[in-house]
């Protein structure tokens, strides 16, 4: 049944030889001692695959040998066994790091079944290690994961054109990870050294986008108190990501489309240009060209903007990439949050596979590192995920886009009663761009307020 090696630290030896009977007949490799200056040694000669510790031993406590044993291996599972559990001494135990703690006299049945899971998940930890190392090989600057075809194909098509100043446009749906393509473009690109700037033009009111992007004189309007460099400029040597490029009105449309023929710009407020050198890369969640053909987007800076095209695609579409973000977010957040690395059960696993994703892999990372802080145990399991994810609900793309374009609905119409129909305060009050709002109206067929 076992397979691994267990170090037995128990100062009784009556105590010892019985633990020592139980795990050999069930197929493990096990070594004793009868103390904590017996375990170091052995510890420090070679590390077990699991420790099972007494707690109370004349030269010390388990809590001195399982700070050894994490402190020579972190990736050690290690069982304390005690005939005076506290719950203090529980609380601490499982702060260093144990992955349970028994009372004697210790059932067979379950200590077999608490080895079994602290081996399986020394073996996850293991993996995982492997998997961070392989992907910090292949793309540790970018912290882009890629294991399934699609994304292996892209990440080719990227490195192949990284080196050249083409302009890139990447499209995919909310949460892909278009801007981790954006850095590992400029990473790998001409001028890594330059500056990485990225704007996100949804989130600029349309009154600054200009000013924002391409600077303003001093005096040039209300506000204006100072000259000020634009993202343009900022980027000089470097990368501009413009990311929700199709929100951009038509009238900056225009001005861009020049900077990105003349390669210069000029700021709000002045006449004279500015050469600059920048390599733009711009992202989308839009069909760009069905926006041409209603012309809200202008066809000849789609085609300026869209030299190369990387298309993200959803996780959904991507599913061997799971095991892979999962290890990376589990040590992103672990050592974020100085917290022992948990692995995932099996069926954890398999319920993270079905879900369907519609918030891509950014939700993927709000639901591991929501399951890293909140899991009681040593391991994350299938009932620490959200419900939404385990099928507690409607979690079908479809299902969540009505959701969310129906509550989208009523809380437009509610900003536009409020603000008695005025749309550049019921923008305000939304929290967004004036265009946006109009767009949204649009799409969703709102004229005026109760519409």
């Amino acid at each position: 049944m076992g397979s691994g090696r267990i170090l037995i630290v128990e100062d009784e030896a009556g105590q010892r030889s019985l633990l020592e009977t139980l795990l050999t007949g069930r197929g493990f490799d096990v070594e004793t001692a009868a103390g904590v200056s017996e375990a170091t040694a052995i510890l420090d000669r070679e590390p077990p695959d699991l420790l099972l510790t007494d707690y109370n031993m004349d030269d010390g406590n388990g809590i001195d040998v399982l700070r050894k044993a994490r402190a020579v291996d972190a990736s050690l599972g290690v069982v304390l066994i005690t005939a005076y559990g506290t719950v203090p001494m529980a609380v601490e135990a499982m702060r260093e790091g144990a992955v349970d703690v028994m009372l004697k006299p210790v059932d067979p049945d379950a200590l077999l079944e608490v080895i079994g899971r602290a081996i399986r998940l020394r073996a996850l930890r293991a993996e995982n290690a492997q998997l961070r190392v392989r992907l910090h090989e292949q793309y540790s600057s970018s912290g882009v994961v890629a294991q399934s075809k699609d994304m292996q194909a892209l990440l080719q098509t990227a490195l192949r054109i990284a080196p050249t100043k083409a302009s890139v446009l990447i499209t995919g749906e909310s949460g892909t990870g278009k801007e981790l393509i954006a850095n590992l473009l400029h990473e790998e690109g001409a001028s890594p050294a330059g500056p990485f700037v990225a704007t996100h033009c949804a989130a600029l009111p349309e009154s600054l986008l200009e000013s924002e992007l391409f600077g303003h004189a001093k005096g040039s309007f209300t506000g204006a108190v100072a000259d000020r460099k634009g993202r343009f400029e900022e980027a000089e040597g470097g990368t501009l990501f413009l990311d929700e490029i199709g929100e951009i009105p038509p009238a900056v449309q225009v001005r861009l489309l020049r900077v990105l023929q003349e390669r210069e710009i000029v700021r709000v407020g002045e006449n004279q240009p500015r050469s600059i050198q920048v390599r733009l890369v711009a992202a989308t969640n839009r069909d760009l060209e069905a926006e041409v053909a209603a012309s809200r987007f202008r066809e000849d800076l789609f085609y300026r903007i869209n030299v190369v095209h990387l298309h993200v695609p959803p996780l959904r579409e991507r599913k061997d990439d799971m095991a892979a973000l999962i290890a990376a977010f589990t040590q992103e957040c672990a050592e974020r949050e100085d917290l022992a690395p948990l692995a995932f059960s099996q069926e954890a696993l398999d319920v993270l596979q079905r879900h369907a994703w519609p918030g891509n892999v950014r939700e993927l990372r709000n639901v591991v590192e929501r399951a890293l802080l909140l899991a009681p145990g040593s391991e994350v399991e299938a009932a620490d995920l959200p419900a939404s994810v385990r099928g507690g609900g409607d979690t079908t793309p479809d299902g969540l886009e009505a959701a969310v374009s129906a509550l989208e609905q009523r809380m437009i119409r509610e900003a536009l009663e409020e603000a008695g129909g005025v749309q550049t305060r019921a923008a305000a009050l939304l929290g967004i761009a004036e265009r946006v709002l109009r767009y949204k109206m649009k799409k969703h067929g709102i004229s005026r307020p109760g519409g």
